[in-house]
């Protein structure tokens, strides 16, 4: 691939839509950079968090309603959707991922938007095996919750007419501030670790989501769907012996039989895959400050 040239400038104008864990924090750093922030959030304790940032508006709705349409009064040059499931199984995904993209894109032919970036999953790729996935891989096989997400990622696709550039960024496993299991398994003293360790856990920390959607805000990029991970996925097994090392911990054991059903269907595992960055790297020429768990644990302990 051809490394291009990132655009250093970020829309005048950004409304965030699920404005929770990643919304926040991209908020914080927009706001640090002149941006003026909408968002919209389900949670009113969160809607006073952001209110008390700085936001120039902050509406509490349901996203995938249509109610809030009208109570957005502000014009927005960019979007970013970073909605998550609002529980309830296969169908609250279907109200946070489909309803909630549907939405947005309804309201987004009122905008005159430049960028548009979508926060998918990982989770849509089926592969096994140890393989190396990229944005290529056949995801046909996706799990149920998987493919209502790829189904919310056509909806962006089939859009293009009203939303100028669009990104997907299927991201990896989200540790960080506040967010980190593992660790806080270990620090609770947690003899046995449910599930299997044989895995490779493929994550990314939120600061470095928060840089890739920044990086594609501002990108000249071809629209499209980017992998957004860190440049080492590990074995869980070998995060947790090397987070009790530098914990000073004894090494607790993986026990397959206690897990989520989720998990027990897949034999008390995740699926073992290498998701590969390169194409974020160059074409939103991003990388990630964190280039594997250890230097992104290593700020957390």
């Amino acid at each position: 691939m051809i490394l291009m040239e990132a655009a250093t400038q970020l829309p005048e104008s950004v409304m965030i839509f699920g404005c929770g864990y990643v919304g926040t924090a991209l908020a914080q750093k927009l706001l640090s950079k002149g941006v003026r922030v909408g968002a919209l959030t389900r949670n009113q304790e969160k809607a006073d968090v952001l209110r008390s940032m700085g936001l120039s508006e902050v509406v509490v709705a349901n996203l995938q309603e249509h109610d809030w349409h009208s109570e957005l009064a502000g014009q927005y040059e960019g979007v970013v959707n970073c909605v998550s499931s609002a529980g309830g199984g296969i169908e609250g995904y279907r109200q946070s991922y489909l309803g909630g993209q549907a939405s947005i894109l309804k309201w987004a032919t009122t905008q005159e938007l430049s960028s548009y970036v979508y926060t998918s999953s990982t989770s849509v790729y089926p592969q096994d095996g140890g393989v190396e996935v990229d944005e290529a891989a056949d995801t046909s096989n996706a799990p149920a919750t998987g493919q209502v997400i790829l189904e919310s990622e056509e909806l962006i696709a089939n859009a293009v007419d009203i939303l100028g550039r669009w990104y997907v960024l299927r991201l990896a496993g989200i540790y960080g501030p506040q967010r980190h299991y593992l660790l806080n398994l270990l620090k609770e003293g947690q003899a046995v670790i449910p599930g299997s360790g044989d895995y490779a856990l493929n994550v990314i920390h939120l600061e470095d989501i928060v840089t890739a959607i920044c990086a594609a805000l501002s990108s000249k990029a071809p629209s499209g769907i980017y992998n957004v991970a860190d440049d080492a996925p590990a074995s869980k097994a070998e995060m947790v012996d090397w987070l009790a090392a530098e914990l000073g911990c004894e090494t607790p054991r993986f026990d397959p039989e206690h897990v989520s059903p989720r998990l027990a269907r897949r034999g008390g595992r995740m699926p073992d895959r290498r998701i590969l960055n390169g194409k974020a790297r160059s074409l939103l020429a991003w990388a990630p400050k964190y280039s594997s768990f250890r230097e992104g644990y290593r700020d957390l302990l």
